[in-house]
């Protein structure tokens, strides 16, 4: 059977205490996404979460970047920080229409962040999941809700994301909820427990142990050691594409465990 695309990468390409430790010293600033983008398959984008980018700007990225290179970038906080979700369209397509499709077949999935003090209310997510669209100017779009509270936690949940094909994000967290049920025809995935002073960030036995986990989602498999929120369901075996980000405290070794990591992977 086939197997979907892996792909792991960390957050961002700007972070000085890399320069000189993932970047060569003598690499001008203005080549960094030149060159991360050619060692690593993915980088998820956390600035869109912040604020809005112009059209020029994404063009830009997708042009640095090369032939099957994927951004994943995070919906901006304005759509997801409030009280009243369904009430979220204006501001969904403000972002939706600053010109992320610039990006072309680069454009990998959308995040959206809720804040660790937003509860799960099934009516109000399933107001915000309605808003979602599957396309934009053509492109097929792929929606990652990434939830911070422990109310999540219920079949309920992944129950209704499946309904709209959305994918929930699993956080390897040390506090945020950890969901791995199988929701959409992608999985993505956080990895946010890596440290420092351990040179790929999580030790190799556990770096191995993510890349098999990673070969049985694209698989169309779940892995049995993971937490799942609805153990009723099993998801269709098919082909999945798999994003897998680095993205830990300090994330001074996260370009180095998705590299390492990309070279355990089939």
């Amino acid at each position: 059977m086939s197997a979907g695309t892996i792909r792991a990468g960390m957050g961002g390409w700007t972070f000085q205490p890399w320069e000189g430790t993932f970047y060569p010293d003598d690499l001008p600033k203005k080549r960094q996404l030149e060159y991360a983008s050619r060692q690593v398959p993915t980088i998820e984008v956390n600035g869109t979460y912040y604020g809005s980018q112009k059209p020029a700007t994404y063009a830009k990225w997708a042009d640095e970047a090369p032939d099957g290179f994927v951004f994943s970038l995070k919906g901006n906080r304005f759509v997801t920080n409030r009280k009243v979700l369904s009430e979220a369209s204006a501001s969904l397509e403000k972002f939706l229409g600053s010109g992320i499709t610039e990006m072309g077949d680069k454009l990998g999935p959308l995040v959206w962040q809720f804040a660790p003090t937003k509860k799960f209310d099934p009516e109000d997510f399933e107001g915000f999941l309605k808003l979602l669209p599957a396309e934009r100017d053509g492109i097929a779009l792929r929606h990652v809700l990434e939830v911070r509270h422990d109310s999540f936690c219920t079949s309920e949940f992944p129950q209704l994301v499946r309904k709209y094909g959305a994918a929930i994000c699993y956080a390897h967290h040390n506090t945020y909820p950890e969901i791995a049920d199988v929701t959409g025809n992608f999985v993505y995935a956080r990895l946010q427990r890596g440290e420092d002073d351990v040179p790929t960030a999580y030790p190799p036995a556990e770096l191995e142990n993510w890349a098999r986990r990673a070969e049985q989602w694209a698989e169309g498999g779940q892995p049995d050691d993971l937490p799942i929120v609805d153990p009723g369901f099993t998801a269709e075996k098919k082909p999945r594409d798999v994003f897998v980000y680095f993205i830990h405290e300090g994330k001074i070794r996260a370009p180095h465990a998705a590299k390492a990591f990309m070279g355990l992977v089939g």
